[in-house]
């Protein structure tokens, strides 16, 4: 089993039921998320200072409603400081359970003994993208999103990584992998965690079963050229 035991300010209470319990100790709140699975156990009373609860599924995933919650704030993982805001379709700018994954390829980055080279496709708030930067990779982060690519560049200021060799861009991310190809660029990792649905930055919409298997398909491309290459 994989445990993300560096956050300093967040943890899973409990898991049952049909719910999640989440506290995000800075800010003192608790998140209670509908439609998580997990081994039911007895349930337990939570006080907070803030809360957030969901509401009947009117939309796809649910809403949250909110009590008492700040604007923003900030949680951290060992290292590296993110800004969160809560939003009323269940986002807060990270999905802290990724931390697993951050420790496991930044160990890789560490030990490469070579300088590596990593894409992230759909990066949102550049959770994967700081971690990997942390751990001494050359890092092109890309998403479709104006916003969320200026709140990953504030996430990387936070965490003390500006100066860090990251490369923003607010891109289409299968055209930019298209594009790719065709420069013979290549990249030794490449992260993605698409959107099930989702607009591009000209208003595309964004289907994960649409473009998907072609997508993966070019990426393939990049690690065949590689392992030809090589």
């Amino acid at each position: 089993m994989w445990i993300a035991d560096k956050w300093k300010d967040y943890e899973v209470i409990d898991c049952s039921g049909g719910e999640k319990l989440e506290r995000w100790v800075i800010t003192h709140w608790y998140a209670r998320t509908r439609r998580s699975s997990g081994i039911p156990r007895k349930k337990k009373k939570a006080g907070s200072i803030g809360t957030v609860t969901t509401t009947a599924a009117k939309k796809a995933g649910g809403e949250w409603e909110f009590f008492d919650l700040p604007e923003q704030w900030q949680i951290h993982y060992g290292e590296l400081t993110f800004n969160l805001k809560p939003f009323s379709f269940k986002h807060t700018g990270l999905f802290p359970e990724q931390a697993t994954n951050w420790d496991w390829f930044g160990d890789k980055i560490r030990n490469a003994g070579r300088p590596i080279k990593v894409l992230n496709l759909f990066a949102y708030t550049g959770g994967a993208t700081l971690a990997a930067a942390a751990a001494g990779a050359h890092v092109t982060h890309v998403d479709a999103s104006k916003g969320m690519v200026a709140w990953a560049k504030e996430n990387a200021a936070s965490s003390g990584l500006s100066d860090k060799p990251i490369r923003w861009l607010v891109d289409d991310c299968v055209k930019f992998v298209e594009r790719e190809i065709r420069r013979g660029n290549h990249y030794d990792a490449i992260i993605m965690d698409p959107p099930s649905y989702g607009r591009g930055p000209k208003g595309e919409i964004w289907k994960i079963e649409m473009p998907f298997i072609h997508l993966l398909s070019c990426v393939l491309r990049f690690f065949l050229r590689i392992h030809f290459s090589s």
